[in-house]
């Protein structure tokens, strides 16, 4: 991707976050009728406003790109440049005003992610990155803090379903004996923290590619580690994650692959 594709797709995804904000502050005043999906997962005509303002707007800045959606699903061909968007990632805290919800706008190149920007409206933040151009808080750059021992480490766990059924169960426990606090901030919230330096490792077991994609990018360009908790790179079908800074990350995966293979050397 050129510099000039670049600049024009993060001012268009920037600008693209911001309508989708307006929406959202709307009907966050004014409350809406919660609808389910097939899924049973909840949906509202904020999610679905927002989403067509997003769309319209990167359709028109880049309209090579495809467009994968959580509302409304892909528009043109897998490959390539193609947009990554969830418009509400939260819905069920934004039914139940809580302010813990955000849009969700990146875009990868091929297999790889290479812009984010996630906006947190009614929460007061946003943040943005491009690969190479570091990560970015309100038009001032964020860095991951430079914390190498666990004792020091301060944990966040968001959905972790899944993980509770799993031989690493114990083997977090044990990092969050080790560690010097564990919180549960979830959604976007402890990931723009990790990326500010306010905590030092998330863990999820259950996620989805749209919920995750832009911070992502945030939290590499603020210099830290983003992987699935398997230590694996992400993908279109990644479903958890382990993100931190350098050092904590790279204990957090030892031990927790210890824990589900331990009969490693």
């Amino acid at each position: 991707m050129t510099p000039d594709i670049s600049s024009r797709a993060l001012a268009a995804a920037r600008d693209a976050a911001s309508a989708a904000a307006d929406i959202i502050r709307h009907y966050w005043q004014r409350g809406v009728v919660t609808e389910l999906k097939p899924d049973a997962t909840p949906v509202t005509v904020a999610d679905r406003e927002a989403e067509q303002a997003i769309r319209d707007i990167l359709r028109t800045a880049l309209p090579q790109a495809s467009i994968y959606g959580e509302e409304f699903g892909l528009e043109g061909e897998r490959g390539g440049l193609m947009w990554l968007v969830d418009p509400l990632d939260g819905t069920k805290s934004f039914v139940r005003r809580t302010p813990f919800f955000s849009t969700q706008i990146a875009l990868m190149d091929g297999d790889e992610l290479v812009l984010g920007v996630s906006s947190a409206p009614i929460y007061g933040e946003t943040m943005w990155a491009s690969a190479g151009e570091g990560a970015w808080m309100d038009g001032e750059r964020v860095q991951v803090a430079d914390i190498t021992a666990m004792s020091d480490a301060s944990i966040s766990t968001g959905n972790i379903k899944t993980l509770t059924g799993d031989a690493r169960w114990d083997a977090l426990g044990a990092l969050i004996r080790d560690s010097n606090r564990i919180r549960g901030y979830g959604d976007f919230c402890h990931y723009h923290l990790l990326a500010r330096g306010s905590l030092d490792l998330v863990i999820e077991s259950d996620v989805n590619i749209l919920d995750i994609a832009a911070l992502a990018v945030i939290v590499r360009e603020a210099g830290g580690v983003f992987t699935d908790i398997e230590g694996a790179p992400l993908t279109l079908d990644t479903r958890s994650v382990l993100a931190g800074s350098p050092s904590i990350h790279a204990q957090a995966l030892s031990r927790l692959r210890l824990s589900k293979n331990p009969e490693q050397p």
